[in-house]
Parts: C-alpha cells; sequence; structure tokens
C-alpha cells in the first residue's frame, strides 16, 4: 500500500512537470555584423601620360600666341646670333592630341616652326626650316624622340640618327651632340631649351600670362599672303 501511493506521488509529480509552463528562452545573441565590405572603387583613375599631359598643357593655348626673350646663352655667340635684338614670338597655330606646330618667329624671319609629335613610345620634336619661298632649308626636320617618360611640366629630345647624319652632312658637326627640352607650366610660362655636352646652353622663355597679336603664318604653311 505504502510503495502504491509513493508511485501514485511520483506520477502526479511527473505529470505537473510535463504540463508546466516552460520558461522563456534567453534570447539568441545578434550575430556579429558581417565585415563592412570595402567600398568599390567608382571607375579607375584614368592615368594620363606625362607626354599626354604636356600636349594637353600646350594645347590649352591653342591659337594663341606669346613674346619671348633669351634667358641664356652660354657661351655667347658674338657676331653670329640670329636672336641679338630680334622681337621673339611663339605661336600655338596648329593643335591636336597627335601633333602640335608652334612657329617660332625671330623678327621677320617665319623659317622656323616647332613640330610635336605624339608617338607610340612617347613624344617627338621637329625643327621645320624654310625659306621665304616656302622651300625646304638644306638643314631642317631635325630633332629626336623623347628616352624617358619626362613629366607634365617638361620633356627632353635627345638629338636623333637621321639629324645626326644631316649635321654631318651640312659640316654642323657640334649639333651631333645636341639635347632638346621644353617646360610648360599652363598660362605662366614655356621654355625651349638646347643643350650639348661641354657648356652649350640656349634657353628661350615666353610669357603665358600676356598673349600678343597672332603673327603672320609661318613661311611655308600654304597659307601666306601672296
Amino acid at each position: 500500500m505504502k510503495t502504491q501511493a509513493l508511485s501514485l506521488i511520483a506520477s502526479s509529480l511527473l505529470l505537473a512537470a510535463c504540463s508546466a509552463p516552460q520558461a522563456p528562452s534567453a534570447p539568441a545573441a545578434p550575430e556579429a555584423p558581417l565585415p563592412a565590405a570595402e567600398a568599390a572603387p567608382a571607375a579607375d583613375a584614368v592615368q594620363v601620360a606625362p607626354v599626354d599631359a604636356f600636349l594637353a598643357a600646350i594645347d590649352s593655348h591653342c591659337g594663341q600666341a606669346f613674346a619671348g626673350r633669351v634667358l641664356v646663352d652660354e657661351p655667347a655667340q658674338p657676331g653670329n646670333n640670329a636672336f641679338a635684338g630680334q622681337a621673339l614670338v611663339m605661336h600655338v597655330r596648329e593643335c591636336g592630341t597627335s601633333e602640335i606646330r608652334i612657329p617660332f618667329h625671330v623678327g621677320e624671319d617665319r623659317s622656323r616652326t616647332w613640330v610635336l609629335t605624339r608617338t607610340a613610345d612617347g613624344l617627338r620634336l621637329k625643327h621645320d626650316h624654310r625659306h621665304a619661298d616656302g622651300s625646304n632649308d638644306p638643314v631642317t626636320m631635325y630633332g629626336g624622340d623623347t628616352a624617358s617618360a619626362g613629366t607634365a611640366l617638361r620633356q627632353e629630345f635627345p638629338v636623333d640618327a637621321e639629324s645626326i647624319e644631316m649635321f654631318q652632312r651640312e659640316g654642323l658637326t657640334a649639333s651631333v651632340t645636341n639635347t632638346w627640352a621644353m617646360e610648360i607650366e599652363p598660362g605662366k610660362r614655356f621654355l625651349y631649351e638646347l643643350s650639348r655636352p661641354g657648356g652649350r646652353l640656349f634657353r628661350v622663355e615666353f610669357d603665358l600670362t600676356a598673349p600678343v597679336d597672332a603673327p603672320p603664318p609661318p613661311w611655308g604653311s600654304g597659307d601666306e599672303t601672296p
């Protein structure tokens, strides 16, 4: 009888336990936030080659002309200086992304045009020299290609083999070691430079802050007034 009573009590307790309301479970811990994804860069910034930035800087002055002055002429060239006492004017006359032509007028002499051409590897400078009748000077289209990337402000042009051959043919042996250079600070200054080992240095600087009237067309352009 006692054993039966204990069994009844145990059964009652078990039934009560099963029917009792369950205590609410603790809320699940929030999941750790995923690491923030790195912001995807907008379109990759276009990398502009220094030579293209250099050409663009010159092109920004397309159609304008500027007065210049000789900054350096070493050693001096007494009795053989075509620039002494002459008005110096550069004219950014023909522009584009692949070629820019810049006539360089020395007084009434309109024989010189700098020709900058974009190449697959860099930039080329040539000097187009003409006579008043438009015919080529015996010494013309000389210059060279850039040998390094340069910068958006300065490009250098060591003499090329074609020019060396021409200089030797024309007896201009001093020019076979030429290096030309150009510099530009848009809206401020433009510089043309010729240098050689041994001390030869010639620099002409043009004031880009004060445009002047455009000069007549260069000789050989086909636009000259008869």
